[in-house]
């Protein structure tokens, strides 16, 4: 368990970089598509402008990150991790403040700004739990009662 334990954490840290590019390419298309004298509006979003799809891959996947977040949770409970429940917590947490404040940037683009940042957070948050899952659990060790 604390091999599953690992991989999806460091799934989660991958997810986030493939987020990062998805929304990074889609941005950028778009920009080259506007710099060629084409208008950018709802109408050409729903008719396939570049970089569109990038944009509706990087909103759904987000769910695929939850989804991940979660198994970590389960996970954690039988992978006898020191601290391995409260590390899935943490990620799991970060990761709804993360989904939370992509869906609030609709609304103002300074959230948005901070849904960036806080996408470098979860990508932290998930590869020290993969790393911590390296480390042995604490034992007690034993001690012969005839050592002096």
């Amino acid at each position: 368990m604390r091999k599953v334990y690992r991989v999806l954490a460091h799934a989660i840290a991958a997810m986030v970089v493939i987020q990062a590019g998805a929304i990074g390419y889609g941005a950028w298309a778009q920009l080259n598509w506007i710099g060629e004298g084409n208008t950018l509006d709802n109408a050409a979003l729903e008719s396939g402008a570049p970089g569109s799809a990038a944009l509706i891959f990087h909103s759904f996947f987000g769910g695929g990150v939850l989804l991940v977040a979660i198994a970590l949770l389960v996970i954690s409970f039988f992978s006898k991790i020191d601290r391995g429940v409260r590390w899935a917590v943490i990620v799991l947490v970060a990761t709804f403040v993360q989904i939370a404040l992509g869906v609030l940037s609709h609304f103002t683009a300074v959230i948005g700004a901070v849904h960036g940042a806080a996408a470098m957070v979860l990508f932290g948050l998930a590869t020290t739990a993969a790393m911590r899952a390296r480390r042995p659990a604490a034992r007690e060790e034993t001690v012969p009662a005839n050592v002096a």
